[in-house]
């Protein structure tokens, strides 16, 4: 079994396409099924389950030897990195899955920064639900994940990035928006606009008020922070969201951001990534520019 033969299924399962597998490894699409049927006989086991219309899926056992063909993979690059003149350029690529209020507005300088440090890298970066990041990170196609709330998983390992402060956000017309600090007991009853139940942010949030014995009127429920934002903007009610997210528009004049009287609330940044995960020069790069540490 050689790597190209691993190489070769990962790109099948990653396209979808027997044929966009055989051209991305200049190979047949005759080669490319042969090689699965070899690997399902090796093992003696299905590991695709092939669809006319839907190309292929993974069987159960199918993910398991994917994600681990992924972690081989990976340590073969890495290897082959460590083998090659220690003084040449960093290069290759960073895959990157975050949330949206995270890659939209807390990455961008650190991207910046590093494409100037390393113009060999391609950084790409994917925005998603966090579930969807923590299942990306288990399946190693990404090299990392960045969420707010990091789990402590099986599988998973944590690395702190930072910590965002949570704001009151308005509209400049609002109620609140009168006021120079807010108190927990000024947002009882106030219209609330908030992420879906499931969001860790939503979670935290939700803890906060119940700690303060606050109760609000939950009027809507987003998946991301830009859908909140317009909502917040247009008067249908209050947000409590990160200020960095928010810079732009309170900037702008298009919303207010008021601290609350009883302290500062903050919410946890973490990069995740799989246990034993193996990174490239790249990604132990950019991990270093975000962490600041080496």
């Amino acid at each position: 079994m050689h790597i190209e033969t691993l190489k070769t299924f990962c790109d099948l399962i990653e396209t979808g396409s027997f044929s966009k597998a055989a051209t991305r490894n200049f190979i047949s699409q005759s080669a490319v099924s042969q090689q699965v049927k070899m690997l399902e006989q090796r093992f003696d086991r299905q590991l695709i389950e092939r669809r006319q219309r839907q190309g292929v899926a993974l069987t159960e056992i199918g993910k398991v030897f994917y994600a681990e063909c992924k972690e081989i993979l990976a340590r073969y690059l890495a290897l082959e990195e460590r083998m090659r003149d220690q003084s040449a350029a960093v290069s290759g690529m960073v895959r990157v899955a975050t949330v949206y209020s995270i890659g939209l507005h807390e990455l961008p300088p650190y991207v910046k920064q590093f494409i100037k440090a390393h113009p060999h890298v391609k950084v790409h970066i994917e925005y998603s639900r966090t579930d969807k990041v923590y299942e990306a990170c288990l399946n190693n196609t990404i090299d990392f994940g960045i969420v707010a709330l990091p789990l402590r998983k099986p599988n998973i390992s944590v690395i702190e990035f930072r910590h965002d402060k949570l704001v009151i956000v308005c509209s400049p017309e609002h109620r609140l928006a009168r006021l120079g600090e807010v108190r927990f007991r000024d947002l009882v009853g106030e219209d609330f606009i908030a992420f879906e139940r499931d969001i860790p942010t939503r979670k935290a949030i939700d803890r906060l008020f119940k700690q303060h014995e606050v109760a609000v009127n939950y009027v809507m429920e987003f998946d991301n922070i830009e859908t909140i934002k317009r909502s917040v903007e247009v008067g249908i009610g209050f947000s409590i969201l990160p200020d960095t997210a928010v810079s732009n528009e309170v900037r702008s004049k298009m919303l207010v951001a008021r601290d609350f009287s009883e302290g500062t609330f903050t919410r946890p940044i973490g990069i995740i990534h799989r246990k034993g995960k193996v990174f490239s020069s790249a990604a132990k790069e950019f991990v270093s520019l975000l962490t600041g540490i080496r």
